[in-house]
């Protein structure tokens, strides 16, 4: 099944809730995932652009957009970006295809 990584960033107001009530943001966000029919590989909270990194698998793109749009309509995280994650074995056959199809595309230019 394909892998998505998932980042994003906790708005102000999720920040002043952990403070004051710390709760188990690995627990919510395998729930949700789990809702919308994913299961949650890994989870992490981040340092630098953004605050927490999810790794996720689903067996459509578009199932996971679901899971994400009801964590970002809740106001509790912003700037959420997800791409499609490929293993090393997915990555050689599409190489591998590649190949086989190359001389098939004629470039604008040489």
């Amino acid at each position: 099944m394909p892998l998505f990584i998932t980042t994003g960033c906790y708005t102000t107001t999720s920040a002043k809730g952990m403070i004051d009530s710390p709760s188990d943001r690995e627990k919510a966000a395998r729930g949700i995932m789990e809702a919308a029919g994913g299961k949650l590989h890994s989870f992490y909270v981040t340092t630098g652009e953004t605050d927490w990194m999810a790794i996720t698998e689903f067996d459509d793109g578009a199932d996971v957009v679901p899971a994400l749009l009801v964590v970002s309509a809740s106001g509790a995280v912003s700037n959420v970006k997800t791409v499609r994650a490929y293993t090393g074995a997915e990555f050689q056959a599409a190489q591998e295809k590649a190949g086989k199809i190359a001389s098939s595309y004629g470039p604008p230019a040489k």
